[in-house]
């Protein structure tokens, strides 16, 4: 069994301060949106767009923005912004949710926001997903139409501090195997 991936896994933490003198290098970021457009969704419909806001005078008013509601303090540190937007569902994928009753956008789109972090973590670079936000301030200073979803607020940057011990239920509390 290949134990790099699982060492990732364990690795990968929401980190709450950013290295405000370290810029993320262009290429890393490159690396994270490439896992990003690679991730899976329901009928392939990919119902994201990212805003990517690495211009440190927006970044620190988006981080304003997330910051702005008592939570977040830490997002004004942070040198990028991965802002999230849902985007349409592809006609199966609609049809899909319609039959299932299941919205599969916010799947996909938890399932990008895995991608986005893990990317993040392997090219050592510490992350936290943010969803409690000013969505209309931060679609106002980036542009985002105000008719769309503003979701998350995957916020990236180079870790202030050392990684924390992970905290999990046991397995047993969480995994069965053939019945509940």
């Amino acid at each position: 069994m290949n134990t790099d991936f699982l060492q990732l896994a364990a690795s990968r933490q929401s980190d709450r301060a950013y290295d405000t003198g370290r810029v993320v290098e262009p290429e890393k970021l490159e690396h994270i949106l490439e896992a990003a457009c690679l991730s899976p969704s329901a009928c392939n419909a990919q119902p994201w767009k990212f805003v990517v806001v690495t211009d440190p005078g927006l970044a620190a008013k988006v981080g304003k923005a997330a910051a702005g509601l008592g939570m977040n303090k830490f997002a004004k540190e942070a040198p990028v912004h991965i802002l999230v937007v849902e985007e349409s569902m592809n006609i199966t994928s609609f049809l899909g949710a319609k039959i299932k009753d299941k919205y599969f956008p916010l799947i996909d789109i938890g399932i990008v926001a895995a991608h986005i972090t893990l990317a993040a973590e392997s090219e050592g670079l510490g992350s936290c997903i943010l969803g409690w936000f000013d969505e209309k301030e931060i679609k106002r200073l980036t542009g985002i139409p105000a008719n769309k979803r503003l979701l998350l607020d995957i916020i990236v940057g180079y870790p202030a501090k050392e990684k924390r011990k992970k905290s999990r239920k046991p397995k047993d509390k969480v995994i069965s195997y053939n019945h509940y």
